[in-house]
């Protein structure tokens, strides 16, 4: 799984322009957006990687692609310091720590978006599962991958 990260000047509308690039391929996205000084970001997580990428070359809009790796936690105190302190022990960075499901209210999903996908798998490897954009949630004229 990609993480599609844009960044950009944090100003009104440039949300909605990097979205709409991406909505008029008819791709439904998942999209965490994290706003710092007077700049702004996005990732964006979609069925159609492929069709992401060209909608946000098209548009000329910057993005850099970023491995993620999913893991579970507990939502409980500690649990995310304690999951980017094995990855840094383990020399690993993350690019992205972004939430993308919720589970009976007591454990989270995270996509984590790193430099060094093989040694954060190992440095993680109890906390791994699976996560995929339900198809359900695709538009009908999107291409899965």
């Amino acid at each position: 799984m990609q993480a599609f990260i844009t960044e950009a000047t944090n100003r009104p509308g440039e949300f909605a322009r990097h979205a709409a690039a991406i909505a008029a391929r008819g791709i439904n996205i998942e999209a965490i957006c994290l706003a710092f000084g007077d700049r702004g970001g996005c990732a964006f997580f979609g069925q159609d990687e492929p069709g992401v990428r060209r909608a946000l070359t098209e548009a000329q809009i910057g993005f850099r692609e970023v491995p993620c790796v999913t893991i579970a936690l507990e939502d409980q105190p500690g649990t995310a310091a304690a999951a980017a302190a094995r990855l840094a022990d383990a020399g690993v960075n993350i690019e992205l720590f972004a939430p993308v499901d919720f589970h009976e209210g007591r454990r989270a999903t995270i996509a984590v978006g790193v430099d060094k996908v093989e040694e954060a798998r190992r440095a993680l490897s109890d906390l791994l599962t699976e996560w995929t954009i339900p198809t359900s949630r695709v538009h009908a004229g999107a291409t899965a991958t």
